[in-house]
């Protein structure tokens, strides 16, 4: 039973898969545009349910490959290190290494990959392998990326024309970027000290009044010890980051909405539309209405 479950080797040609690979005139055409030959694609997929999917290459190949696992599981092996793929990771094999991986035959991973290339590749490689080695990074879902995927293999299918070459690839880098920096893209929710988690909360609580004595006690710390760590990391007292914050939004219902000034300030906890006004005028340099005429203009 093990031989006829190892004999079963599919490259490709699964259910519901989509892949893309550019034509030799075209991937020279990408290698000679100024804006995009530092970084771009040579092929591109997405393979649900791959049971039996197993590719090897003895040799490696000359583009990196990134595979990103949203569903099942497999392994990958690079040298004489083997690495699993579970669901929301991902691994980038580095080029001119040989390799193999293969899906689990119990439970067949989802994947998209990506075949890219150029100077800035490297770079980015070694971003997501800093010991030098690769490595399996667990992220957060994200559904936009999934989008972002998604509008590049659309473009692609549509046209091979300059223009859309460019913007496939441009879009691609971030897709592959939003992956490598996901730590740096949500500072937040990556930084667990005393500050950044009250940063979290009064951004969460942009509607509320909130007191430097609960967001002291929240995060468990005397009011002197809490002031002076919020200070040194971001150079304010609390309540003037979280009136900075709460400014801030101000500024988008001023732009996106026609809600009165009045209302404006209800909506972010401000009881006195009058000392709201002020205090915008500090901050900003214009009135609300003002800043408003100037920016609907």
């Amino acid at each position: 039973m093990n031989n006829i479950t190892e004999s079963k080797k599919i490259k490709e040609g699964f259910v519901g898969q989509r892949m893309i690979v550019l034509p030799p005139n075209v991937k020279r055409s990408v290698i000679s545009n100024p804006l995009i030959r530092n970084f771009y694609l040579t092929a591109i997929g997405y393979y649900p349910k791959a049971i039996y999917h197993d590719r090897e290459r003895k040799a490696g190949s000359n583009q990196y490959i990134l595979l990103y696992c949203v569903d099942g599981e497999g392994t990958v092996h690079i040298g004489n290190e083997t690495y699993l793929l579970k669901p929301n990771t991902y691994i980038i094999i580095p080029k001119n290494v040989g390799h193999r991986y293969k899906s689990s035959n119990n439970n067949p991973w989802s994947i998209y990959w990506v075949h890219f290339s150029g100077l800035t590749a490297d770079a980015l490689y070694e971003r997501s392998a800093p010991q030098g080695y690769p490595e399996v990074h667990a992220i957060p879902y994200d559904e936009s990326r999934i989008k972002l995927f998604e509008q590049v293999y659309r473009i692609l299918e549509h046209s091979f024309h300059e223009k859309e070459l460019e913007i496939t690839n441009l879009y691609l880098q971030h897709f592959v970027t939003s992956l490598i920096y996901y730590k740096e893209l949500n500072p937040v929710a990556y930084e667990t000290d005393a500050v950044s988690l009250s940063i979290a909360h009064m951004k969460k609580h942009i509607d509320k009044k909130l007191l430097i004595e609960d967001l002291a006690a929240q995060r468990g710390i005397s009011v002197s010890h809490y002031s002076r760590l919020f200070h040194q990391k971001t150079g304010s007292s609390p309540i003037n980051y979280f009136n900075l914050l709460k400014i801030q939004a101000s500024c988008q219902h001023l732009y996106f909405t026609d809600r009165s000034i009045k209302e404006i300030a209800v909506t972010l906890g401000f009881d006195d539309q009058y000392y709201f006004s002020r205090l915008f005028t500090k901050l900003i340099g214009l009135s609300p209405l003002k800043y408003r005429k100037t920016h609907k203009k």
